[in-house]
């Protein structure tokens, strides 16, 4: 599995927003910064703390010109139903086939019972498509440093 390094251009993706569309990197590189964020599973209180903390701080990422984005293993249809759940103002995606989380190195081939769950993890795709910060956790209950996210956005602007 390779392993992405700050620097290194980030690989195109398309992931599943719903069965009727996608979302491709290169359709948002050139747009604003993006926040890519892997997590295991819906449904985990780890994840809802997660996704829920980044909901909280939206604006001050809309503010620092970013998107966010979030994707995991889990169906699209559960997806659409969580974000609303959360009132998540940010994409949900669906990495089902687990193609894009094992090409950023973001991939557990086995985590407990289960196996092929992306790790949760956080990268920061600059405005010309290259990866400016990496956090990838081999442990899924610890949690993203959002303050360091923000200070790698601040340095971009």
């Amino acid at each position: 599995m390779k392993t992405l390094k700050i620097g290194d251009q980030a690989p195109d993706f398309e992931l599943i927003e719903s069965m009727e569309s996608g979302w491709k990197l290169s359709d948002h590189v050139g747009h604003k910064n993006i926040v890519l964020l892997f997590f295991p599973l819906a449904y985990s209180s780890t994840c809802k703390e997660e996704l829920c903390s980044m909901r909280d701080g939206f604006n001050e990422f809309r503010g620092l010109e970013a998107e966010v984005i979030a994707a995991s293993v889990d169906s699209p249809f559960v997806l659409a139903n969580w974000k609303k759940e959360l009132a998540l103002p940010f994409p949900l995606l669906s990495d089902f086939n687990k193609k894009v989380c094992q090409e950023f190195g973001a991939f557990h081939t086995k985590l407990g019972p289960l196996q092929g769950v992306a790790k949760r993890s956080a990268f920061v795709i600059d405005n010309g498509g290259k990866i400016r910060y990496t956090w990838i956790s081999e442990d899924p209950g610890v949690l993203p440093d959002v303050d360091e996210i923000r200070r790698v956005l601040n340095d971009l602007k």
